[in-house]
């Protein structure tokens, strides 16, 4: 049986996935709504202790990494019953320190620990079309690879404990940033009269052209931000990234600047749109908002 806990925007769907491939599955989440879905999907619910009694493997996918080491070992956490042999996978977006701590203490009893956060958003979490990167032990990378390939359509262990982690923050990095890029070259269309729906379609096919044009365009332009990756996760994860390159003294001034735009959003009220919202941040310097009624 595979514990998991965490059902929120991504965990969710990913949680069905592994019903639907046919994993019997035990959750916890503190969202009654949540448990409840999945329970009706076939799922068991269970507390953190029965999870880590009964269950083999345990996911976790978890706002930020002081939730997954309460969740792991606190009083009543996973930890306490577990026993040598099982593996935890946490797919939670955290530092590589917070990971590398779980790993060790885990270690010390005999129990494996695969960081493997993910990228893809809500749409790759339903579609199961997820990029998982890993870090930890090639035995337990092994171990989870069965339950990867039904959540993502790829996955790499990367190298040693936290060697995900920091994979993801380097992610996070360049699609938060390339969002902001977009944001600002589609107030620039705006303000100058130009239609920003043609203007992406314009410029899709050429070396402009990505994933995260593709899917942030069309979500401005029709002032759509309702949360596939909230910005207050994308925040945290900033945060994340800034606090780990300040530790190894690696000078980050565009990711920074994006922080700051992150916070000017936090007190203007928009932490839980997509992070797409981060166009109206600029729409505010320029004085434009972003719309068409072009389609895709």
């Amino acid at each position: 049986m595979v514990g998991f806990i965490g059902l929120g925007i991504m965990g969710r769907p990913m949680a069905k996935n592994l019903l639907k491939a046919g994993v019997e599955l035990m959750v916890c989440d503190i969202n009654k709504e949540a448990m409840d879905d999945l329970v009706q999907a076939g799922a068991k619910a269970g507390t953190y202790a029965e999870i880590g009694e009964n269950c083999d493997v345990i996911i976790t996918i978890l706002p930020n990494g002081a939730i997954v080491k309460s969740v792991l070992f606190d009083e009543g956490g996973v930890a306490e019953t577990l026993s040598a042999g099982k593996v935890v996978c946490d797919m939670s977006s955290v530092t590589a320190g917070e990971s590398q701590y779980c790993y060790e203490r885990l270690k010390e009893k005999g129990i494996g620990f695969v960081d493997a956060p993910v990228s893809g958003g809500e749409p790759g979490a339903i579609a199961g079309t997820l990029a998982i990167m890993c870090g930890g032990d090639e035995a337990d990378f092994n171990a989870m690879k069965p339950y990867f390939d039904i959540l993502g359509s790829s996955a790499m262990l990367i190298g040693p404990s936290g060697s995900g982690s920091i994979t993801k923050l380097a992610n996070q990095v360049i699609v938060n940033l390339n969002i902001a890029a977009v944001s600002e070259a589609l107030v620039l269309a705006a303000k100058a009269g130009a239609d920003p729906m043609k203007v992406y379609k314009a410029i899709r096919g050429g070396l402009a052209g990505s994933a995260v044009l593709d899917q942030k365009a069309p979500m401005m332009c029709a002032r759509n931000f309702k949360p596939g990756g909230k910005i207050s996760i994308n925040h945290k994860d900033i945060k994340n990234v800034l606090d780990t390159a300040h530790t190894i003294d690696v000078p980050m001034p565009l990711t920074a600047q994006l922080f700051e735009i992150q916070q000017a959003l936090k007190v203007s009220g928009h932490m839980d749109d997509d992070h797409g919202g981060y166009v109206q941040y600029f729409e505010q310097l320029a004085g434009v908002i972003v719309k068409s009624d072009e389609t895709v």
